[in-house]
């Protein structure tokens, strides 16, 4: 009887030395995930990089490690023709089956679902902020992104007529759309009136309308649904194949 209590204690010993190591281990890895995702995304600040899953220390045995979730706070992605960025808030990607060179210096995930969110400061930068001719003697800028419920985007714009500035400002609902998984599209469900002129729908759509192409987001992750937030777009990414590092 002795001898079994000596037993189970010195295997409730070793197991908790191995969850000791364990964590300690996988610790050190999300340490140098982070680095490396870093390095090869040329980010400005270290990511939180999680390994999830128990034990780590067997899942890297196996090469493949089952869940990893990665966050990014003010990601700069390139945005139209990459001369430009546009910040990224917060971008957060959860990638599972993560398979990994023997050395550690390439992964790849085969999944990744996430979400990112955009500001409406930061998106407001592409639409057409300067006065723009839409009829003569009208001229109009937009001047304001906000949360329109219902997942809308209330666009606002100011207008001069005749040379004199209307003394308020009109709005327009507008729906957000993600096209070809790389672009953010704001489009006008309706036409405001300026002072009630009647303009032609295709001159004021060239100032309510507007896209903010995004390109060049971590491992090749693409823009997939996207909608109208209190603090701005939310986003929701998703991919198959993605590097993480190497």
């Amino acid at each position: 009887m002795r001898a079994l209590r000596i037993l189970l204690i010195f295997v409730v010993i070793l197991g908790g030395l191995f969850v000791i190591a364990d964590r300690v281990a996988v610790h050190f890895a999300e340490g140098e995930a982070a680095d490396r995702l870093k390095t090869t995304e040329n980010l400005a600040s270290t990511p939180d990089v999680s390994i999830k899953g128990f034990p780590f220390l067997t899942q890297v045995a196996g090469g493949s490690l089952d869940d990893i979730e990665v966050g990014i706070q003010n990601y700069e992605a390139a945005a139209g023709d990459g001369a430009q960025r546009i910040r990224i808030d917060d971008l957060r990607a959860d990638m599972k089956g993560v398979e990994f060179s023997g050395d550690f210096s390439s992964a790849t995930a085969t999944s990744a679902t996430g979400t990112a969110t955009i500001s409406y400061d930061e998106l407001l930068k592409t639409a057409k902020s300067e006065p723009t001719r839409v009829a003569p003697g009208v001229t109009a800028h937009v001047v304001g992104l906000s949360d329109g419920g219902n997942g809308k985007i209330k666009v606002t714009v100011e207008a001069t007529v005749l040379g004199t500035e209307l003394p308020e400002p009109v709005s327009v609902l507008s729906t957000v759309t993600v096209v070809d998984g790389d672009t953010v599209r704001v489009k006008a469900d309706g036409l405001p009136k300026f002072a009630g002129v009647d303009l032609a729908e295709n001159r004021v759509r060239t100032i309510t309308d507007f896209q903010q192409k995004i390109d060049g987001l971590p491992g090749g992750i693409k823009l997939h649904k996207v909608q109208a937030a209190p603090d701005g777009v939310e986003i929701t990414v998703k991919g198959s194949d993605v590097r993480l590092a190497g």
